[in-house]
């Protein structure tokens, strides 16, 4: 049994000649437990003894795997960062071949260049490249979107109906409730937020009108995109992320099917069908929120519906609905982009998510401004 357990233990020599070389005598099986006991021992050695070169004596070694391997790396590694030299003598060349795949100049350059401190100006620099190409893949995938829609709308035979129809189940259906419930307490807060200081000058009956104006023409549409945005836009993002990952789009490609009209076309058109319908209920559930609240005011039911009609009008309403179509495409177009952009890596699909939420929400919020200014042009 001593004898078993003494064949299986590697030993390290250490031995100083004449101060100007280091000679390390490695024995016996270098295998991960025996490197993991010699590692401090072979790096203290190095750090406390006065020495030009290292020798490694390797030709008792029987068996290396590869974390003896390492530990043979990690000595070349502390001679090139010291400026020693190094020699490795008797090493098997199956072992030795496995070793040359790892070159010390390499590790240390990347390093080097992970840990290498970016000047400020760089970074502006690089970051204003990095937004013009995506500005640029933004535009590109625009027109492609658009010339596969406009096709697939005159020739309805060619559309994945099936595909249609489950992306809205799944983008729309399933969000009812959390539509309906956002939409309920943001007007149960605007109308009560808006309330209290309104009664210091009597007029909190006009709260009505100023929560149904608001949800009808901006928060209704406003918050469905946003809910869009977080889940369905991500949703497109890791779907088709996924897809290129496991090279499923260049499947497709190979197979001389557009992965845009064959991917992004149903997203587009469901989604683009289902925000108005999500918008509508998000503006009815805001307006109960709201009616909730006046009732607790003491004002009549009869009285706030009064507020509510003179308040809103059908071109309110439609102004409202037509912000859905573009919210809904922006939404579903950038989360498929995002998608088709996703690249190779354990993070990619988390990082082409969180793009798509973040770039969905921001375009959202840019269209709303362009709306504001465009309905205020043409005084609507």
């Amino acid at each position: 049994m001593e004898a078993l357990e003494k064949q299986d233990t590697a030993t390290l020599s250490v031995q100083s000649q004449d101060g100007e070389r280091l000679l390390l005598t490695l024995t016996g099986p270098l295998d991960f437990h025996n490197s993991a006991r010699l590692w401090d021992k072979a790096i203290g050695a190095l750090s406390h003894h006065s020495f030009g070169q290292i020798v490694i004596d390797a030709e008792k070694i029987r068996s290396c795997d590869g974390g003896g391997l390492a530990l043979l790396f990690e000595i070349q590694l502390w001679a090139r960062e010291h400026g020693k030299s190094m020699e490795l003598h008797g090493l098997k060349k199956e072992y030795a071949d496995l070793l040359k795949n790892f070159t010390p100049e390499a590790f240390l350059a990347h390093r080097t260049a992970r840990h290498k401190s970016i000047p400020f100006p760089e970074e502006i620099g690089r970051a204003t490249v990095e937004f013009w190409q995506d500005f640029q893949e933004q535009v590109g995938f625009i027109g492609q979107a658009f010339v596969a829609l406009v096709t697939s709308i005159l020739r309805p035979w060619r559309i994945r109906w099936k595909d249609v129809f489950w992306v809205a189940e799944h983008a729309g259906a399933n969000a009812v409730g959390i539509v309906i419930l956002l939409g309920f307490l943001f007007g149960l807060i605007i109308t009560f937020s808006s309330a209290l200081p309104l009664r210091q000058f009597g007029v909190e009956v006009y709260v009505s009108d100023l929560a149904a104006l608001a949800l009808v023409r901006v928060l209704g549409p406003f918050i469905t995109a946003i809910i869009l945005a977080g889940r369905s836009g991500s949703a497109f993002a890791a779907e088709i992320g996924t897809m290129k990952i496991n090279n499923e789009i260049d499947a497709l490609e190979t197979m001389g099917l557009d992965p845009v009209r064959f991917l992004v076309v149903p997203r587009l058109l469901a989604t683009t069908v289902v925000t108005p319908l999500l918008a509508i209920l998000a503006n009815l559930a805001g307006i109960i929120g709201s009616a909730v609240v006046m009732l607790s005011l003491g004002f009549t039911l009869r009285t706030f519906i009064t507020h509510v009609e003179s308040a809103i009008s059908p071109p309110d309403v439609y102004s409202g609905l037509v912000k859905c179509f573009v919210f809904g495409l922006l939404v579903s177009g950038v989360g498929c982009l995002r998608g088709l952009q996703t690249e190779t890596g354990a993070s990619a699909v988390g990082i082409s998510t969180t793009r798509a939420v973040v770039s969905g929400i921001v375009l959202v919020v840019v269209a709303e401004g362009v709306f504001a200014v465009l309905y205020h042009f043409l005084e609507i």
